[in-house]
Formats: C-alpha cells, structure tokens, sequence
C-alpha cells in the first residue's frame, strides 16, 4: 500500500511502503522549505558572500580602468569637481593668453608663463583621470606636484607683473591658489587610500603585482618626461624672440619629436615589446644632446650677462627632464626582463577574476 505525507509546510513526498509514515523522511520533511526552496529557484545561485563585489573592468589604449558605476559618491563629486575646476583654470588661461596675443603689449616671460600654465592644466586633466579611474598612486602623485607647481609658477608670476598685469591675471590667481589648496588635500587623502587595482589585474601573486605597479611607472614616467619636454620647448621659444627662425626649428622639431618618443615609449610598455623600448630609448640621445645645447646656451649668456628668468627655468625644465630619463631608463630595463609573464594577457582580459591564490 502506497502512502503519501504532505504536511502543510512542506513539499516532500513520501512513497515508502507500509501503514506507517517513513521515520527518517519526516524528519527530512522538517527541512521541506529549504529543499522546496532550493527546487523552486532551479540552478545554484551564489550566496551575496560568494558574488564578486567588483564590476568587470573597462579596457582601453593606457590599461584597464573602472567602470563610473563603480566609484562611490563622494569619489563622483569629487571627480567632477576636479574636472570643472580645471576646465575653469583653462578656460581664464585661454583667454590670457589670447588677450596678450590681441594686444601685443604682454612681456615674453608672461606669455610663456600662461602657455606653461596651459599645459600643464592639459596633464592635470590627464593625471586625475587616470588616478581616480585606475586607483593609480603614480598618476595621482604627479597630478599633485603639477598642482603644487602650477601654484608656485602663478605666485612667482604674480609677484613679478607690474600692477596692470596684476589686475589681469588676478582671477587666474586666485583662483589656482583657491582650487589648488582643496586639489593638494584632497589628492593626499587619495593617495593613502588603499586600492585594488593591483590585485584585480594581475591576480594575488606578489610578483605580478610588483610588474603591475612597475609598468604603470614607467608609463607614468613617459608622460611626465613628455610634459616637461614640451615646457621645455616653450621656454626656449620666448627666451629669445628676436630669432624666428630658431624659435620655429625648436618648436616644431621639437614638440613633434617629443610626442613621437613619446607615443614609441608609452606603445612599448603597453604591448610588451622589446624592440620599441630600444628604439624608445635611442630616441632620447637626441633630447639629451638637446638637454647639453641648453646648457651651453645658459652658460653663454650668464657669461655675457644676457641671462634673464627664462632661461633659468629652461635649465630647470632640463635638469628635470633629464631625472626622469634616468629614472625612466632604469625601470625599463628592469620591467624588459619581466616581459612575456602573463601580465599583458590579464591586462587585455580585466574582467577575469583573479585565480591566483
């Protein structure tokens, strides 16, 4: 004789056979709403402690970065007032420096300042986008000591103008010395917040994090040796506007070799080839030469007494071009040596989770 139990909790059936309930499927019968539970929804669905915290990663041309949904609220506004803060601070340098070219009664050194200032407010955007979005240390360490410099050149500037040149450059002043304490505090408190980006690329292994932080330095190094190349270039333009021709040669030659090394270097690291690191490299013995007519040029004119600011911060632009070679140059000879180890494979796929353990 067949015999069903179905208690009105449950959704176990019972098919033993005999006058008796089952004892043991009664007391399985207890547990019916997890297992009817279990049956109702079909496939396991992980438990919210098993699901990834993480959205997938977003792939583009300088690495993996993070989805906007992704960041907290207050990293969204903070985000969006770095990038309307800086996109004020270019638009009143922008128009410095179409006043100045209007009138044509602006000194040189004032003129270089502003299209200084421009680029550097360019590389800013640049930095913070990528700090923010890829919890890079690097990229925010420098967008702070770019803030920090845009703040000592405006004061520098400032303090040298005659009172009308003042009077223009007063709402520029103010406000990167407002904007730029907030972005130095701010910009701190980011870089000793912890972040994943490390481990959610290369996995847990401490030797593909190491390579991971490693690259980002040297592609950060790119970029730094790239902005300082291009101020560099400016400054040598305005020291000297009696010589035209010299000036055109500089700025176009120039800046387009800069970016050219630089695009050669920054492709080389992303895709891992030795080859464009060596070229990288031997495009930079022509900046160095350069880096030595800079300084034949300074000593020449402090010899005749010619030597103004300009030139002063031209061999400050160099001297910092050169650190950041030598540093560049050493990273990447050891980054070469970790090519080929599985770090760009998990760059390209950041989606993944990390299976190392």
């Amino acid at each position: 004789m067949s015999h069903t139990s179905s208690k009105a909790s449950g959704s176990f059936a019972c098919h033993c056979q005999g006058p008796k309930p089952c004892v043991t499927h009664d007391k399985m019968d207890e547990t019916s709403p997890l297992l009817g539970y279990r049956a109702d929804v079909g496939p396991a669905i992980p438990s919210p402690n098993l699901r990834p915290r993480h959205q997938e990663l977003i792939p583009t041309p300088c690495g993996p970065i993070k989805s906007w949904s992704e960041l907290s609220g207050r990293l969204q506004f903070y985000f969006c007032f770095t990038i309307a803060s800086l996109l004020v601070l270019l638009g009143l340098t922008i128009a410095s420096i179409n006043k100045q070219l209007d009138t044509g009664i602006s000194e040189e050194d004032n003129l270089a300042v502003s299209l200084i200032q421009l680029v550097g407010i360019l590389f800013c955007i640049y930095y913070i986008v990528r700090g923010i979005l890829q919890d890079n240390r690097q990229e925010l360490l420098k967008f702070l000591l770019s803030v920090l410099v845009l703040m000592v050149r405006s004061v520098v500037n400032y303090c040298e103008l005659k009172p009308q040149g003042k009077t223009d450059l007063l709402a520029r002043f103010v406000s990167i010395m407002i904007f730029g304490v907030i972005h130095l505090v701010c910009s701190t408190l980011l870089i000793r917040t912890p972040g994943m980006m490390a481990f959610r690329v290369s996995g847990a292994l401490k030797i593909l994090q190491d390579q991971y932080f490693l690259l980002n330095r040297c592609f950060s190094l790119v970029t730094f040796d790239l902005q300082a190349q291009l101020s560099l270039c400016i400054l040598l333009t305005t020291s000297d506007p009696s010589d035209r021709t010299k000036n055109h040669i500089i700025l176009g030659v120039g800046v387009f070799w800069a970016c050219l090394t630089a695009g050669v270097g920054a492709v080389g690291v992303l895709r891992e080839s030795k080859l464009l690191v060596v070229v990288f490299m031997v495009q930079n013995l022509p900046q160095a030469a350069f880096f030595v007519y800079v300084m034949c040029e300074i000593v020449d004119k402090w010899h005749k007494d010619t030597a103004d600011t300009l030139w002063a911060a031209a061999v400050t632009e160099a001297t910092i071009s050169l650190v950041v070679k030598l540093v560049l140059i050493w990273s990447l000879v050891r980054l070469v040596k970790s090519f080929g180890q599985g770090l760009r494979e998990r760059m390209s796929a950041p989606g993944r989770a990390p299976a190392d353990g």
